[in-house]
């Protein structure tokens, strides 16, 4: 990674931007990236009764806000697409919305969710963004990693084709703390151990990923595309 360049992060909810790749967005910013945040749904409305569903939204929308001031990215944008129902739209519809996005902040690099999560949101987003991002000429994306979100990449059936396979690692000893942090203002989402979304959880991934390259703490990423200039 080199300094001064547009980042942008596409997550399905609130939360698996800071699962997926909180510290890397931290070490983006302390490196002088301009780190931004875009979240296709609202997380909540799918759950819940009626009665508190604006109060959940609002919370959601207040959590995001302070973890990604956390990690030094600038305030996350809200699609409004439906929450674990993204497939009740057309793919069209979802791309374009995310298209105004991505032609307005115009990123050199995007993270986005691994295409074969169990979630379907994280699915659909990741369809998404290879469609709203398909090669043409002065295409100015040149990056693409995929990220793991626990409680979904790892739930999925258990075939060969749906298993996320790592090749970029980033270290996190630097940044760990302020992922924690950050990931503290969801806490009402965390689990208790043994959950797989639980902070003991999120470190054990972390400290797995870091131990794979010879690192205390990491994040791992799929590398989709890499453009050379």
């Amino acid at each position: 990674m080199t300094c001064c360049k547009k980042i942008l992060v596409v997550a399905a909810h609130p939360d698996d931007e800071i699962l997926g790749c909180g510290g890397t967005m931290a070490i983006h910013a302390d490196r002088g990236d301009e780190v931004y945040v875009v979240f296709m749904t609202d997380g909540v409305s799918s759950r819940g009764s009626k009665d508190s569903l604006l109060e959940n939204i609002n919370q959601r929308k207040l959590s995001a806000m302070e973890a990604c001031k956390e990690v030094g990215a600038q305030e996350p944008k809200f699609l409004s697409f439906p929450d674990n129902q993204m497939d009740s739209c057309s793919l069209l519809e979802i791309t374009q919305g995310l298209e105004n996005i991505i032609n307005k902040i115009k990123p050199e690099v995007i993270y986005t969710h691994h295409d074969k999560d169990l979630n379907v949101d994280h699915r659909l987003t990741h369809q998404a963004v290879m469609t709203a991002c398909r090669p043409h000429p002065n295409n100015f994306i040149s990056e693409i990693y995929s990220f793991e979100v626990l409680s979904s990449t790892g739930w999925n059936s258990t075939s060969v084709e749906n298993i996320f396979l790592p090749n970029v690692f980033i270290d996190l000893t630097k940044a760990w703390e302020r992922k924690m942090r950050a990931l503290s203002f969801y806490n009402y989402e965390l689990k208790s151990y043994p959950h797989a979304r639980s902070y003991k959880g999120v470190k054990s991934l972390a400290v797995f990923r870091g131990i794979s390259v010879g690192l205390e703490y990491a994040e791992a990423f799929h590398l989709i595309r890499k453009l050379h200039k």
